[in-house]
């Protein structure tokens, strides 16, 4: 079955970097586009990036442009986004997703932007 495992979340200072993890299994992940969504508290979940499945194409939220960074290695089955510039407005739950037949999530990974 499509398991999907986030990891890399944590507690930042504003200006600070981290990057995200996700470890997918159980579906050919070269074949499928990836994506990163991100949950803050009260809000709504909303699409942050998305790569194609060459990682030849990418799409960004447009608060994130230019500060955030979608890419993968197929090799290890791994969607990565790397996130610098971080400000506390980024603070939120972070779920890794794949749209096969129907829309599989991860567990999240829970990023804290704060001073």
């Amino acid at each position: 079955q499509v398991q999907l495992v986030e990891s890399g979340g944590g507690l930042v200072h504003p200006g600070g970097s981290l990057r995200l993890s996700c470890a997918a299994s159980g579906f050919t992940f070269s074949t499928y586009s990836m994506s990163w969504y991100r949950q803050a508290p009260g809000k709504e979940r909303e699409l942050v990036a998305t790569i194609t499945s060459t990682g030849s194409s990418t799409n960004y939220l447009d608060s994130v442009k230019g500060r955030f960074t979608i890419f993968r290695d197929n090799a290890k089955n791994t969607v990565y986004l790397q996130m610098n510039s971080l400000k506390p407005e980024d603070t939120a739950v972070y779920y890794c997703t794949v749209y096969r037949y129907r829309r599989y999530w991860g567990q999240g990974t829970q990023v804290t932007v704060s001073s």
